[in-house]
């Protein structure tokens, strides 16, 4: 656990370069601090989201074994979620 721990916490920023690419590939560079700021805020409460409802559940079943299964559902349901992501500009109405 202790290893996984790290590897993830070593990784995890691997993530932060495509999202903004993305981000900026579809919304545009003029907000991209502001958009990259929400887009991390939501990672964040994700986490601690994540870590608090593994304690919860360890907490009221006595294992780690639904928090694993919940976190494999969950990363099946991201998977499905982000496939019909297009990367292309989103088209917004010209500006009087």
């Amino acid at each position: 656990m202790i290893i996984f721990a790290a590897v993830m916490g070593l990784l995890w920023l691997s993530t932060v370069p495509p999202t903004n690419g993305l981000v900026a590939i579809m919304f545009g560079t003029r907000h991209l601090g502001l958009l990259g700021g929400i887009v991390f805020l939501s990672h964040q409460i994700g986490s601690f989201l994540g870590v608090w409802m593994g304690g919860y559940l360890y907490d009221r079943f006595g294992s780690y074994d639904p928090v694993w299964w919940l976190g494999v559902v969950l990363g099946i349901f991201a998977a499905i979620v982000h496939w019909p992501i297009e990367e292309k500009a989103v088209a917004r109405p010209a500006m009087a």
